[in-house]
């Protein structure tokens, strides 16, 4: 079977609104050729994305630990699991240990926001920088601006959906993040046609199958790249190849 792996995975067992525990995953890519998954936490698990002037609290504080701990024990289990650190306003880069190979940095218009003029943010983006860690940011498209073209200049920053959450794809376009080296997107839940134009725009060296794992159905969003008229070259670099590239470099 081809080696496929899903760039865009959440998975817990805190937050009961969706099946999206480690099992629930496996079993929905089960006979099926995905063989590895870069998993982070659900949103649910770090902080309360229904308050707007959410505070952190201890409990919360302990709930985004044991969210983090249960990706990273995930390792060496029936897929290969590539574990990513869901950061947040506490930016607690001390439990970044190194078998973490990406971060998650999310939230929509409507949430509470990052604390992006503190000293810890960019002490966190500065630690993200020296150890060369993709950022996976799902941000409105101001902040998303910020952080690739002044805060984190250089970091590699992967858009999720193709932009759709960022502020949409044409967004993105237009303001000319999708042609920085360092910027690289994926494919969950984005239409056929948008993926074809990201790829006669900017090629397949950027881009990498995604899922959305619960929001995405794994298999249905692999059958959408493999119905797609690409060459078995642009296929391997987009279903494999490319994720494989990113985290190589992580150190």
């Amino acid at each position: 079977m081809q080696n496929i792996i899903d760039s865009h995975v959440h998975c817990g067992v805190q937050d009961n609104a969706f099946l999206q525990s480690f099992e629930n995953y496996l079993h929905h890519i089960q006979d099926s050729d995905i063989s590895g998954a870069a998993i982070f936490p659900p949103v649910e698990e770090i902080y309360d994305r229904h308050d707007p002037f959410f505070e952190d609290t201890p409990r919360w504080k302990e709930r985004r630990y044991n969210a983090n701990q249960y990706v990273l024990s995930l390792k060496n289990r029936e897929i290969q699991v590539f574990p990513y650190f869901f950061i947040w306003n506490d930016f607690a880069i001390g439990q970044i240990s190194p078998e973490f190979l990406g971060i998650k940095w999310h939230r929509h218009p409507d949430e509470p926001e990052y604390n992006y003029d503190s000293q810890e943010c960019r002490e966190a983006i500065q630690f993200i920088a020296q150890k060369n860690m993709p950022v996976v940011l799902e941000e409105e498209l101001s902040h998303t601006i910020y952080f690739i073209r002044e805060l984190a200049t250089g970091t590699r920053v992967i858009i999720p959906h193709l932009g759709a959450l960022n502020g949409g794809y044409r967004s993105i376009k237009k303001n000319g993040l999708w042609e920085l080296e360092n910027v690289y997107t994926d494919t969950s839940l984005a239409s056929k046609s948008t993926i074809s134009d990201y790829i006669e725009n900017y090629g397949c060296e950027r881009i990498m199958f995604g899922s959305d794992f619960p929001f995405g159905d794994p298999v249905m969003e692999l059958e959408k790249l493999r119905s797609m008229d690409l060459s078995a070259e642009s296929f391997n670099q987009i279903s494999s190849r490319n994720i494989q590239n990113l985290l190589r470099d992580v150190r």
